[in-house]
């Protein structure tokens, strides 16, 4: 986890619902460097002794940032659950679809999420965000993929559909505006989940169960995912994908359902827990 204010976060590791253990003296920051290094195994000692001698630390009111720090590169998979492509009228592909989002999206948990100048249809997204744990190139294998990944983490992909959809060109300008991408609280290291391609997915919007979907349903699960994207690009330590989404956006509910200043986004994945965001008016 990092914990902080915005642009001051320090690196810490979770214990439980309400403790952490404090680790800024032993890395920097959970970023491309600690990840090259080894990652979430070179703190594993430091971190038995530190609970083990009861040097934990209760959360409290702190902030809690995006458990990693700002990444080369966030890439999106778009229409990776077949009902979710059915939901907004589109072909279930044939191979994973690759749009990428700005880096400078990537916001906490439960910090706010803010309705763009010009919108009128801004949506949500719950995902099963990969971190990227070593460089990353033309792997032999999705199998092998399974090396090359940090963790996972909760994401909300926010999306803008009319700059999406409706505005020319590619699906960045609908995906890449300021706090579009909540991740956290925290990264699970891969030891932690039992099967990635089964996990619990939900979003609530105002206490309206919105989303509900499993890992399980995904066309293309996260080493496919991984082993395919090293064919075209080279994916650096700290880079973040975001897997997809399963139905349930506003922009697949009839009538439509869009993001207002005031609204309250509650969402979670099993084992990656919960997260929080209430919605704000354009600057």
């Amino acid at each position: 986890m990092r914990i902080g204010a915005a642009g001051a976060e320090k690196p810490a590791v979770r214990v439980d619902d309400t403790h952490y253990v404090d680790v800024s003296d032993l890395v920097d920051d959970f970023n491309e460097t600690f990840f090259a290094a080894g990652g979430a195994s070179t703190l594993a000692d430091a971190v038995t002794e530190r609970i083990a001698a009861g040097q934990v630390r209760a959360f409290g009111d702190q902030r809690i940032g995006a458990p990693i720090a700002r990444p080369h590169q966030i890439l999106c998979i778009g229409l990776n659950f077949s009902d979710h492509a059915a939901e907004t009228g589109q072909a279930v592909p044939a191979e994973p679809i690759l749009f990428t989002k700005s880096p400078n999206t990537l916001i906490g948990p439960n910090d706010d999420v803010r309705i763009p100048r010009g919108s009128s249809k801004t949506d949500w997204e719950v995902e099963l965000g990969v971190v990227i744990g070593k460089r990353t190139s033309y792997l032999d294998s999705a199998e092998q993929a399974r090396d090359h990944i940090a963790g996972y983490v909760l994401v909300n992909d926010v999306s803008e559909r009319a700059f999406q959809m409706e505005r020319g060109g590619q699906w960045a300008k609908g995906k890449s505006a300021e706090t579009f991408n909540p991740a956290g609280p925290w990264l699970a290291t891969p030891d932690e989940i039992p099967d990635v391609r089964d996990l619990g997915m939900w979003l609530d919007v105002n206490g309206v169960r919105r989303q509900t979907g499993n890992t399980k349903t995904m066309i293309f699960d996260p080493y496919f995912i991984v082993h395919y994207l090293s064919q075209f690009l080279v994916l650096e330590p700290g880079d973040l994908i975001n897997t997809g989404t399963p139905p349930g956006v506003g922009m697949g509910l009839d009538p439509q359902v869009w993001l207002q200043p005031g609204d309250v986004i509650d969402l979670g994945i099993d084992r990656l827990g919960a997260a929080r965001q209430h919605v704000i008016g354009a600057r």
